[in-house]
């Protein structure tokens, strides 16, 4: 048996209907942004392999960091204990994050940092005698699937089977050109009707949505409502962080800065699970009292792990070096000039672009569902064409490592033109 039939034998993959799947490629070599499966056939990982690889596979950097660490303190317990290369990592985020974030609170993945943030909006009030039980988010969002973060989200078919098991979410517009009043009408009301502890957004882009975009100057808005009426706010930027908008941060592009961060995804380069969650110091002294069950009992046994700690260190330093910022600049670039390219194409719908993540959208009879028919053909498609993309119902997006080639994104370019005939 080869490795793809193993697999079939043993494992069960995520969003994966396994009675429809046949044996999924199994990927063996990875390097900067290309992947080889175990037959040799390359691929060039269009999406960074799920926005977690912005500085390309078996970054000798970063894995000589890790094995330094490694060799060094592998792991040690953080509660309790604390270790340099969190204390180093925090040192060098406060350098970077909104000035009004003071506290890091580390975890395992995006989800698990999105329900640290909803469970200290919520105990927060909860430690002050305040019944604030729900919470606000966007319709159509996705921030996870713990079951906080699941109940934020608003793609029904992710979250349907636990209806009744969640924390209570009012939804709003997502705030797309025409639609900024509508949206800032809704969050009034919902504040103005409900007992609301936060309001969840994901910055400037809803990646799981299709690459959704909408701007800065509403996002401002929409914060400070609730700082008026002292609903915390909430940017789950587990996709969009670390340049990924062209800023280090989607809210980078604001004036208006939120309570709370969720980071994940690209803070370590795809090397090692590590998430983060960061607070401004009013929430922080809402936990600190004489009474010890007023403190935030929530933990993973490898928070703040020291060799993820040292990998998102390196990570780090990648990101803020003179080269990685003309990459980010340079895909930019390119994805303005395929934009302008493919816009006027017939089976186009609309185009967007921001930083390094480029979506198009096809123009369809009837609107397909998330994994429906032509999400399907078109992902075998890409991968038959040794491109891993990983289209949204109808939406097709680009969201590469940074190092990717010109040469490259030309021909993941290309691949996408040639897929819009046998649509």
């Amino acid at each position: 048996m080869n490795l793809s039939e193993k697999d079939q034998l043993y494992h069960w993959h995520p969003y994966t209907q396994h009675k429809t799947t046949g044996l999924l490629p199994a990927i063996v070599r990875g390097e900067s942004a290309l992947l080889w499966d175990e037959n040799g056939k390359e691929y060039i990982d269009a999406i960074a392999s799920w926005w977690v690889n912005p500085y390309g596979h078996s970054n000798k950097y970063i894995a000589d960091a890790i094995y330094e660490q490694l060799t060094t303190l592998e792991h040690v317990l953080f509660g309790g204990f604390t270790n340099k290369p969190a204390v180093l990592l925090s040192e060098q985020l406060m350098k970077i994050l909104p000035s009004n974030q003071k506290k890091i609170f580390f975890s395992d993945n995006g989800s698990t940092a999105v329900e640290v943030a909803l469970k200290a909006s919520l105990q927060y009030f909860y430690n002050k005698g305040e019944n604030r039980k729900s919470v606000i988010a966007f319709e159509d969002a996705f921030h996870g699937d713990t079951f906080g973060a699941m109940a934020s989200s608003g793609i029904t078919f992710f979250t349907e089977a636990f209806q009744g098991s969640l924390i209570n979410v009012i939804r709003i517009p997502v705030p797309t050109k025409g639609n900024e009043s509508k949206s800032k009408e809704a969050l009034q009301n919902a504040i103005q009707s409900n007992e609301c502890a936060a309001f969840i957004f994901e910055p400037l882009v809803q990646g799981a949505a299709g690459m959704v975009m909408y701007e800065p100057e509403i996002l401002d808005e929409l914060i400070f409502i609730c700082k008026l009426h002292n609903v915390f706010t909430i940017a789950d930027e587990v996709m969009t962080g670390f340049g990924k908008t062209g800023k280090t941060f989607a809210c980078d592009y604001l004036t208006r800065k939120p309570d709370m961060m969720c980071l994940s995804k690209a803070l370590t380069g795809g090397t090692i699970p590590m998430a983060i969650t960061t607070f401004s110091q009013e929430i922080f002294d809402g936990f600190l009292d004489e009474d010890t069950n007023k403190a935030l009992f929530h933990g993973h046994t490898f928070t703040a792990n020291p060799t993820g700690c040292a990998a998102a260190l390196a990570s780090l330093q990648l990101l803020q070096s003179a080269a990685i910022q003309e990459d980010i600049q340079r895909i930019n670039q390119s994805h303005l000039r395929f934009q302008a390219r493919v816009k006027s194409h017939s089976k186009i719908k609309t185009t967007r672009v921001l930083g390094v993540i480029f979506a198009l959208e096809i123009v369809t009879e009837k609107q397909e569902s998330y994994y429906g028919t032509l999400r399907n053909k078109l992902y075998n498609y890409f991968i038959e064409n040794g491109i891993i993309l990983r289209p949204v119902g109808n939406t097709v997006y680009i969201l590469p490592p940074y190092i990717i080639t010109e040469n490259q994104l030309e021909k993941v370019y290309q691949v996408v033109e040639s897929a819009l005939e046998i649509v």
